[in-house]
């Protein structure tokens, strides 16, 4: 027995399923928008891309892949998945496509790690709610599927998770190793050999992605707490996490992707800079991760809090040590999200009332916002907020998309029977305060994807930049581009199909050079035998000015 008494009251009643269907349309609706009809968007999207795209087109090999002679700042490992990904799907899919797709599986995989990890960490004793005098309490089984609901949606409700979730990046790879790893670790006590295989993989696919240090550290903290469980087949789980721990430090040895990314200053702005981005990022998470840290206190020890709150700090520090690397931050939502489903039993019911009305007038605004500006850049009504559009974004025409419209209308009348239903009397289910803020997050995420993807091409994207390059660069130009950044360079590779040299040996070999000027920096130099015959803005950045070279003799 625990001797420590559960904060958790809950009813049999409290404990009901949220309805598969809406689940799935939930994940849907959060996974696929982002995935068809984008181009990829600048700094990491672009640059990994790029790589997989001169993987499977031969421009450069498997082993140590370039792009403008530059070696990834990453694991090669994610590449290859986009890369094998491209050679098998085009030309049935074009290139971006064709790389988001696994990428796309990936995110689908960590929702669903996510959901498992809370239902067995659920069903453990020192879990369960508090039984009552008379019955009446939750059956285990369907305590864990509430909570596991709760956690499913409070990962989609986060809004860290949201553009770095669709991307495709190694980041991704690391997320959803790191969700494996996590549900290894809560499934020790039920699924035996499956676990332990699980964490064998989990931990060294960790490290291989390009985060070791994380693997390095969650499997220390894994070993350690898995040790000193209640149950028997988790405490011989503990070798098996060791040992992935040491296959995954001796893999990150032997493919080179140790490294330290550190970055930290220790003054008041940095701290600043930290509270800020931990805030909106981990939003609305941290809250109630919070209040389970609180009202859980006595059971901090304990699997289904110890585990999560490892996950959750390691990525803190993390975050900490790289100066505010939002990414690393990002593989520590899978145990904030399970955090937070912890706290669902104990919130009292002016808490929840307040997450719901936030949530509906604060995504309410939000969706008739994208719908007014949307209906402006298209019909032109009303005209000054046109006016408005124009002029941040010259030169950008937006056609009517009827698939878009209609996906779009379908999710706002879902979000409008969402809302309906959480107004009426449904306020004893469990994971009830969690619709609204993720059903939210998934609206917006699909009227941005659908009404305003012309914009974020536009301004994300670098295919508008590459287009005004292309009547100043001759076809099939070498171009000189030191010091620009890898995004750039896919880029320039992608769209324009040039060749790119990076280094600076690119000035001896190449007809063009490029070069780039920054409002408030010194002006470009331009190196004796050259001549500058263009300058070029990006469409949606005043600050930056490239310069076009050709060489004078």
């Amino acid at each position: 027995m625990n001797p420590t008494p559960s904060p958790a009251l809950v009813t049999q009643r409290a404990v009901q399923r949220l309805p598969r269907l809406a689940l799935w349309l939930f994940c849907a609706a959060y996974v696929l928008p982002g995935l068809f009809g984008r181009d990829p968007w600048r700094h990491a999207d672009q640059t990994a891309f790029g790589y997989m795209l001169a993987i499977a087109e031969g421009r450069t090999g498997w082993l140590a892949p370039t792009i403008g002679g530059l070696a990834p700042e990453n694991a090669v490992l994610p590449h290859w998945l986009g890369a094998a990904s491209i050679r098998l799907l085009t030309p049935l899919l074009d290139a971006p496509l064709a790389a988001r797709v696994p990428f796309g599986l990936l995110l689908a995989g960590v929702l669903m790690l996510v959901w498992y990890t809370s239902f067995q960490l659920a069903r453990t004793e020192a879990a369960q709610p508090v039984a009552f005098a008379f019955g009446g309490e939750a059956e285990p089984v369907d305590y864990a599927r509430a909570i596991a609901d709760g956690a499913l949606l409070a990962l989609i409700a986060s809004l860290g998770l949201l553009q770095l979730g669709h991307e495709t990046t190694p980041e991704l790879a690391q997320l959803f190793a790191t969700a494996l790893a996590l549900w290894a670790c809560a499934a020790a006590p039920y699924r035996g050999w499956r676990a332990r295989a699980a964490m064998l993989v989990g931990l060294p696919l960790l490290a291989a992605s390009g985060a070791p240090t994380m693997a390095t550290l969650f499997g220390i903290a894994a070993s350690a707490i898995t040790a000193r469980s209640g149950y028997a087949a988790g405490r011989s789980f503990a070798p098996w996490a060791a040992l992935a721990t040491a296959l995954a430090a001796l893999l990150a040895w032997g493919l080179g992707t140790w490294g330290w990314r550190v970055g930290v200053e220790a003054t008041v702005a940095q701290g600043v800079q930290l509270l800020r981005l931990w805030l909106w990022f981990l939003w609305p998470v941290w809250l109630l991760a919070l209040w389970t840290l609180w009202r859980w206190r006595r059971h901090l020890a304990r699997r289904h809090i110890a585990l999560p709150l490892a996950l959750a700090a390691i990525s803190l520090l993390a975050c900490i040590a790289g100066g505010g690397f939002d990414r690393a931050l990002m593989l520590g939502l899978p145990g904030f999200a399970v955090l937070a489903a912890f706290a669902l039993p104990t919130l009292q019911r002016g808490t929840t009332a307040a997450i719901d009305w936030f949530s509906v007038f604060f995504f309410s605004i939000a969706a008739l916002a994208i719908w007014v500006i949307y209906a402006a850049m298209v019909t032109g009504t009303p005209a000054r907020t046109a006016a408005n559009v124009l002029k941040l974004y010259p030169g950008i025409a937006v056609s009517f998309s009827g698939l878009s419209f209609a996906a779009a209308v379908a999710g706002t009348l879902a979000w409008l029977a969402l809302v309906r239903w959480r107004t009426g009397r449904h306020q004893h289910a469990l994971w009830k305060s969690l619709v609204l803020p993720a059903g939210g997050v998934a609206l917006a995420w699909l009227l941005l994807m659908t009404l305003w993807l012309p914009m974020f091409d536009y301004t994300r994207g670098n295919r508008p930049w590459v287009a005004r390059l292309l009547p100043h660069v001759p076809a099939g130009a070498c171009i000189a581009a030191p010091g620009y950044p890898r995004s750039a360079i896919a880029a320039l590779e992608q769209y324009g199909h040039w060749r790119v040299e990076a280094g600076t040996a690119g000035a001896a070999i190449c007809a063009v050079m490029l070069r780039q000027e920054r409002r408030g920096q010194a002006a470009a130099v331009v190196p004796e035998g050259w001549q500058v015959v263009a300058h070029i803005k990006r469409p949606t950045d005043r600050d930056e000015t490239t310069l076009v070279l050709r060489r004078s003799r």
